[in-house]
């Protein structure tokens, strides 16, 4: 009789778990894995015949490598330590108490980092900031540093590139950047550091982490109320009546080497020596806490610098989190744009690049969701028909890879590029797997949410998609651009946010092959 019981039991809450599977697919497979495994009920059901099996499959028989690879790779100029830590512990930590948000182009203040991080963790996005004040950041700093849990990591948009890059051991990478000794160390043995990058001090960056929605309890009672009743929800990380509505980050520095692009002439110096096939640039936003006068000149000395490139390399151009319109604009006017010849961005520096430069859609003062689709759509492709390459136009600009949580788009001007169909799904596939920290995708710990079904374009004629994860990545093409977008499997219970959009381009670009009459 007991052992009836016992049986009964456990049939009963593998059905409770079963029933939370179906109703609450959002909830964190971290909770739900912990919960099944303590049952001990065996392993959890195969996913290979749901939509994100099915679209992981498609993924794999996708992504070959190209014909003509890259063998050497430079990446600048932007670089330092990540400092990884809870952003709530930390607040807490500084004796800062919840309050009001409030978004702020500098940091200044204690009271500016509460406010902006509650304001960007309210919304669960990604931003980044700089912090003015020197003295109160190297405190800020060693707190962090020393905080119970707190994480070091390789940072900055040219090392992460590079780092992502180096993980091919048949590439050779160059890193130029302020690399100090606990960078240095943190670095893969494939990135090589001219002696020029090397100085006695790190630079750091405080990334404040936020987690999204996680199972509370794993009493059987709470369970099983919540199979009956169906209403309870699971909110994200909580700080008074805050609720992170997705796992993000807020990252903060006061960082002037960066800053100055101090590097800048040490990477185009050691171009001719490494001879690359391919250069990665990034790093233009750490000079939004410069001068306007120093923005402009560094601006100018960027442009001279990328025209010294030996002809027939490609350069690509890794923008971030930016709030100054004016150096936006500059980045786009002032030959910066012409000079490149590939784009990687999120959703966020795609409507500040529009609004900043009057492009499409530069009325919306923010994505509502998800980004539509069309609208995406529409400012990629105003960007290449206004900078891009064309008879009448000196630009090399050929290729921007966007990509936002849910979904990624490549857009490609005609006759340039190869390959883009492997390179978008690629990026999106280790998107799926460095945020869940695995080596190929669970299906499990991830969910499709993209649009089931989409416009192409608002202001085009453009065509209806529905979407089919057995063929996930969909194409068109609008006047001698080309479009390729493929959904992105979301992790649910995200290990670690950071440096995603690095991976992503770095991974997209690896699989990319650039015609060679460039």
């Amino acid at each position: 009789m007991a052992l009836w019981r016992g049986s009964a039991y456990a049939g009963f809450l593998a059905l409770a778990v079963g029933c939370l599977f179906l109703l609450e697919p959002q909830l964190p497979s971290s909770a739900l894995r912990s919960l099944w495994n303590s049952l001990q009920l065996g392993p959890a059901p195969p996913g290979s015949g749901s939509p994100e099996g099915r679209l992981a499959a498609a993924w794999d028989a996708l992504i070959v490598r190209p014909a003509r690879r890259w063998r050497r790779v430079a990446v600048g100029v932007n670089a330092c330590v990540d400092v990884v830590l809870s952003g709530v512990k930390l607040l807490q930590a500084l004796g800062l108490n919840p309050g009001n948000g409030e978004d702020h182009s500098i940091l200044h203040s204690r009271n500016d980092l509460k406010e902006a991080f509650i304001h960007f963790m309210g919304k669960g996005a990604a931003a980044e900031r700089f912090f003015s004040d020197e003295d109160t950041f190297h405190d800020i700093a060693q707190i962090a540093s020393a905080f119970p849990g707190a994480q070091h990591y390789v940072g900055g948009n040219a090392a992460l590139i590079g780092q992502k890059f180096a993980a091919n051991s048949d590439l050779k990478v160059l890193l130029c950047g302020p690399v100090g000794p606990k960078l240095h160390e943190l670095l893969d043995d494939n990135v090589f550091v001219p002696p020029e990058s090397l100085q006695e001090v790190d630079e750091f960056h405080l990334i404040l982490e936020y987690q999204a929605g996680f199972l509370t309890s794993g009493s059987v009672v709470l369970i099983l109320s919540r199979v009956l009743q169906h209403r309870r929800k699971f909110p994200g990380e909580e700080w008074g009546q805050l609720k992170a509505p997705h796992a993000n980050r807020f990252i903060f520095s006061h960082d002037l080497s960066n800053g100055a692009m101090n590097m800048l002439e040490v990477f185009v110096s050691s171009l001719e020596k490494f001879q690359p096939d391919l250069v990665v640039l990034s790093g233009l936003h750490m000079m939004e806490g410069q001068s306007k006068e120093l923005q402009r000149k560094r601006l100018l000395e960027v442009v001279t610098s990328i025209s010294d490139i030996p002809v027939g390399i490609p350069v690509h151009l890794e923008l971030a989190s930016m709030t100054n319109r004016e150096l936006m604009s500059s980045i786009v006017h002032q030959q910066v744009f012409p000079a490149v010849t590939s784009l990687g961005l999120n959703e966020q520096e795609l409507l500040f690049l529009s609004q900043s430069a009057s492009g499409p859609h530069s009325s919306l003062s923010s994505w509502n969701g998800v980004p539509d689709v069309g609208i995406v759509s529409d400012i990629l492709f105003w960007i290449l028909k206004e900078h891009g390459k064309s008879e009448s136009r000196a630009s090399d600009l050929t290729r921007i890879h966007f990509h936002t949580l849910v979904y990624h788009i490549l857009a490609t001007v005609d006759g340039h590029w190869a390959n883009q169909l492997a390179a978008v799904a690629a990026g999106a596939r280790v998107a799926g797997t460095q945020a869940c920290a695995t080596e190929t995708i669970d299906t499990s710990r991830v969910s499709l949410r993209a649009p089931h079904e989409f416009l192409t374009s608002h202001s085009g004629a453009g065509s209806r998609i529905i979407l089919n994860p057995d063929q996930p990545v969909v194409e068109w093409h609008r006047e001698g651009v080309a479009f390729h977008f493929t959904p992105v499997l979301v992790c649910k219970d995200p290990i670690r946010t950071v440096g995603l959009g690095d991976a992503i381009s770095a991974e997209g670009l690896f699989y990319s092959e650039v015609h060679s009459h460039y």
